[in-house]
């Protein structure tokens, strides 16, 4: 059993003042592999006192200081990458291969991406030739909390806390108690890169006492918010009566249009995605609309790519899938599941329980829905489990209608060698992101959503400038 009972705060490992001890579950086995401590008001107390002693000091340093740091701390985490792998692993179940490619990758991504943002990024900026004595500053907001998931770990805190140290904030790090092992390793990533004290602070615990307390703690001026739209509903409640800023990026309900013309592997390439990180991925393509010409033959396809979807154990390499995190969300993906065949889905693959030959493990068997309409709940709700619904639709304006037709706005799919349709359909679509012909986002390229999906825009300079606040500035000499 690991333990890893104590907080970084000001610079050093220090024990709790709490002592609710927590154990992690590893998601593979339902066995306790860790226990760490969730903290209470004191430690919070504590980390933030010491992040707002050290603004002042860190607010304030050169620019290139603070990017020598970043370099550094990226030449740390990759010398520590299998180490950060087997701890994602063993925490929320990512098999291993994927752990060490894509999750610990994802965080690789983000800090050299920042890095070159920032090379470029200028915090003093003319207003414009109309004006040339005045100036625009931005400067580093304060304090600012950062709240993560479990799901994709490192993209996440790397998402916050290195744009955060880039601005020339000081931070206290919550991760999800689910996966808290991760963001350990991270801490001790800024420690060896020699972090000053106070600058980066990490403070396990649960949302409804550490994220409670660092959303409400008047010294916190921003809270960075990835999770659940009801937790960041719940956040922004908290930090109202402080009027402090709030980012949320929260949860996603895709629409993958594929129109009649597209490329002949556009459904098993939006399947797949699906089920990547085992479904749990708030930008997953998880509503597949599908031109009716092509219809049926698109249901034989995900049905295919679902049965030949192999689900094992996180410790175990190959191209596979893991578990879901945790029983309650086994649960909740299996409820979800029933609901969809009591709703009238036609189920083409996978179902309710385990896979064949697995009976201990929160593993879901990889599911599509066909002929599913946009008022179901499995159309409706996000499921963050490996469950593919598809809608059929008419043209081009129904496929829009039916894509626009929920709460959330995370991310969109278009696939179609139309170029001129892909574009206008594009533009339609009332999401932060959109993705055509399976051509990923570029470095740099900010993520966010709309609607419930919250309005961060995270990454790149856009991930920078969250942090910052604009003063503008007339009769500059």
């Amino acid at each position: 059993m690991i333990a890893k009972k104590d907080f970084f705060i000001n610079g050093r490992w220090s024990a709790p003042k709490s002592t609710r001890v927590h154990d992690v579950i590893d998601p593979s086995t339902e066995e306790a592999c860790a226990q760490i401590v969730l903290g209470d008001m004191a430690d919070t107390h504590a980390a933030v006192a010491a992040a707002k002693a050290a603004f002042a000091s860190w607010s304030q340093t050169p620019p290139a200081e603070r990017l020598a740091l970043v370099e550094k701390i990226l030449k740390i985490y990759m010398a520590r990458a299998e180490d950060m792998a087997q701890a994602i692993s063993l925490e929320m179940g990512a098999p291993i291969d994927l752990a060490r490619k894509g999750q610990v990758g994802a965080g690789a991504w983000h800090i050299t991406n920042f890095i070159a943002a920032f090379k470029s990024f200028e915090f003093l900026r003319p207003l414009g030739a109309h004006a040339p004595n005045d100036r625009i500053a931005l400067e580093p907001i304060g304090v600012v909390g950062l709240i993560t998931p479990w799901n994709w770990p490192m993209n996440q805190v790397t998402l916050k806390a290195i744009p955060a140290l880039l601005a020339g904030c000081t931070m206290v790090l919550k991760p999800s108690e689910m996966a808290p092992l991760s963001s350990i390793v991270f801490a001790e990533i800024l420690e060896a890169a020699g972090t000053p004290a106070g600058v980066f602070n990490l403070v396990n615990g649960d949302g409804v006492g550490v994220g409670t307390q660092l959303s409400s703690h008047p010294d916190v001026e921003m809270i960075s918010f990835t999770g659940s739209t009801r937790a960041g509903i719940a956040i922004t409640k908290a930090s109202a009566d402080n009027l402090k800023r709030v980012c949320l990026e929260l949860g996603g309900k895709g629409a993958n249009v594929i129109f009649a013309d597209a490329d002949e592997k556009a459904v098993a390439r939006g399947t797949q995605h699906v089920f990547i990180n085992s479904g749990q991925s708030c930008n997953a393509p998880t509503r597949m609309l599908v031109e009716k010409s092509i219809y049926a033959k698109a249901v034989e396809i995900a049905a295919g790519v679902a049965a030949q979807t192999k689900v094992g154990s996180s410790h175990d390499a190959g191209n596979h899938i893991g578990p879901v995190v945790s029983a309650r969300q086994f649960d909740r993906v299996q409820s979800l599941i029933q609901k969809g065949i009591d709703e009238g889905a036609r189920l083409v693959a996978g179902g309710v329980g385990r896979p064949e030959g697995l009976n201990r493990g929160f593993f879901v068997r990889p599911t599509v829905f066909a002929d599913v309409n946009n008022a179901m709940t499995i159309a409706r709700e996000e499921i963050f489990g490996p469950v593919l619904s598809i809608i059929p639709f008419e043209n081009e304006d129904e496929a829009v209608r039916i894509a626009n037709d929920t709460p959330y706005g995370l991310t969109n799919y278009v696939q179609s060698q139309d170029g001129e349709k892909r574009n206008r359909v594009a533009r339609r679509l009332r999401s932060g992101m959109v993705e055509m012909n399976g051509r990923a986002r570029a470095a740099g390229s900010p993520f966010g959503g709309v609607k419930a999906s919250g309005r961060a825009r995270e990454g790149g300079h856009w991930g920078i400038e969250e942090f910052l606040e604009v003063k503008a500035i007339s009769g500059w000499a």
